[in-house]
């Protein structure tokens, strides 16, 4: 009866250690898909503002913004405003390129999750073996032990129920 509780213990330690695994990685993945679709949202906002600031930069419409201002040296104002357009275009655009290798590190982050993921949920048992092999050998030799002493405990009892003390 001690050996069955032994191993069903261990077997219990086992598959939900190799579940918790499971969760974490899955877990992982609903968080890199929800940051991708947030870095998404992101990437589509900026580049509407590059489209934005690209039609702006035009001369006419440069020459349009400026319309309503009087002032003796107009080209400098236009000058002006194309000079702070093209800052603002180049500042959107170096956001846009940082935002895109993140982009790609997300992907790359969550083909590799959704790849742990799947072996896990394949393998549960050898992923938690080959995830941390000294953690693995530690649960290995503690079950061992514990139905060690099991079975030395069941024979103890076996033994007194025999042979009765005088």
């Amino acid at each position: 009866m001690k050996l069955k509780s032994g191993l069903a213990l261990l077997l219990l330690l086992v598959f939900s250690a190799a579940a918790y695994a499971q969760e974490s990685a899955a877990e992982s993945v609903d968080k890199l898909k929800m940051q991708l679709l947030d870095v998404q949202g992101q990437e589509e906002a900026l580049r509407a503002r590059l489209q934005d600031l690209n039609e702006a930069l035009k001369p006419e419409n440069i020459e349009r913004s400026l319309a309503g201002i009087g002032s003796t040296r107009p080209e400098e104002l236009r000058e002006s405003r194309r000079r702070q357009l093209t800052i603002e275009r180049d500042g959107v655009q170096a956001q846009l390129n940082t935002l895109e290798t993140g982009k790609q590190r997300l992907e790359t982050a969550l083909r590799n999750a959704e790849i742990l993921s799947y072996q896990q949920s394949a393998r549960p048992t050898q992923m938690l073996a080959a995830s941390s092999p000294r953690r693995y050998q530690l649960l290995m030799l503690g079950g061992g032990g514990l139905a060690a002493l099991a079975l030395g405990g069941g024979a103890l009892f076996y033994r007194r129920k025999i042979r009765p003390r005088n």
